[in-house]
């Protein structure tokens, strides 16, 4: 298939700057792949459709603040975003500059702290930091990384709602956006109902916003992102699964790891790391149910829903998203999609 095959045209309007005044206010696309069936509805309306013997599985990852605004010994501005810490001293970083960067370059951060660029990985650059940690620098000096469409800069709110409830393992540049709609009510709902739920961890990295820059989708390279999956977690899910119960995922991290984690007829459990790309041909192994927030044209993440849902019936659903003004990308509007039987 051609990037084109999966791009459309989006109103500008129609994406999401801000989120909701309270989370799970958001609108509800339901989806059947099966039955061709697009229906309007309300977040809350979510709980109706997750039975008792189902499993819902989040993505507990929390968002560093990632993003971090310094100097050249210039005076040039530079901006830095974090991709992943490596150690208290050492990270992989982007770095945006309106002039070319060397690999030699000291960036200063404040009066205390600077960061020495010392080389590359593939298209990351290597930085130091000279006194302190990076969990400490980005705790105080660092910026709420908010995605490049979101056209503001970043508020103090961001820092609680770019942030999913339950956000626990540090580590994420980019919100698992799907959790980002439920509240501590919600979480509460799934109990009341005696509905089983669990968290895996997949740290969300830049990737995720990169569009696919060749024309042949069978060519593009995958970015990597690390995830752990415990014991208990794959114990449910098999439980699920004999009982005939469906593994709900909420957001594309979560599916991402759980159909990673499949080999040899089981999840397999600990840390791990992921460079897998779903595709529409892609044969699920895990999830049963998708719920998850619209994605950008031509990006993987698009190709993955395409996958699970068909990729006529994913034309189909976002065509009426548009047409009916559901609100788009982070902070924007959710679908929950039962997967294609063939």
């Amino acid at each position: 298939m051609r990037i084109d095959d999966f791009n459309y045209e989006l109103p500008a309007e129609l994406i999401a700057q801000f989120p909701t005044e309270k989370r799970g206010k958001s609108k509800l696309l339901i989806a059947n792949p099966l039955l061709k069936k697009i229906y309007d509805a309300q977040f809350v309306n979510l709980f109706d459709l997750i039975n008792t013997e189902d499993l819902v599985v989040f993505n507990d990852t929390k968002v560093l603040k990632a993003r971090l605004f310094g100097k050249k010994e210039t005076g040039g501005k530079i901006e830095i975003l974090v991709e992943r810490i490596i150690d208290a001293k050492n990270a992989l970083a982007m770095i945006r500059s309106s002039k070319k960067i060397s690999e030699k370059n000291t960036i200063q951060l404040s009066d205390k702290h600077n960061v020495n660029i010392y080389g590359r990985e593939d298209n990351l650059y290597k930085i130091k930091l000279n006194n302190g940690s990076f969990y400490e620098v980005l705790e105080s000096l660092g910026h709420v990384p908010l995605p490049p469409y979101i056209d503001r800069e970043d508020k103090l709110s961001d820092e609680d709602r770019y942030q999913t409830i339950y956000a626990k393992e540090l580590g994420a540049v980019a919100a698992p956006t799907a959790g980002l709609h439920f509240s501590m009510e919600d979480m509460d709902k799934l109990k009341i109902k005696n509905i089983n739920f669990t968290f895996i961890t997949l740290h969300v990295g830049s990737g995720t916003f990169q569009p696919v820059k060749v024309d042949n989708i069978d060519n593009h390279i995958m970015h990597k992102e690390f995830y752990s999956i415990d014991e208990n977690t794959r114990d449910l899910i098999e439980m699920t699964k004999k009982k005939g119960g469906r593994v709900i995922a909420i957001g594309t991290t979560v599916l991402r790891a759980l159909e990673s984690a499949f080999n040899l007829n089981t999840i397999q459990t600990g840390k791990q790391e992921t460079k897998i790309f779903i595709k529409p041909g892609y044969k699920f192994n895990v999830v049963d149910a998708l719920f998850t927030n619209f994605h950008l044209p031509k990006s993987t993440l698009l190709m993955l829903v395409s996958a699970f849902s068909g990729y006529e019936f994913t034309k189909e659903i976002y065509q009426h998203a548009i047409l009916s003004r559901y609100r788009f990308f982070s902070y924007g509007d959710a679908m929950f999609i039962e997967q294609k039987i063939e």
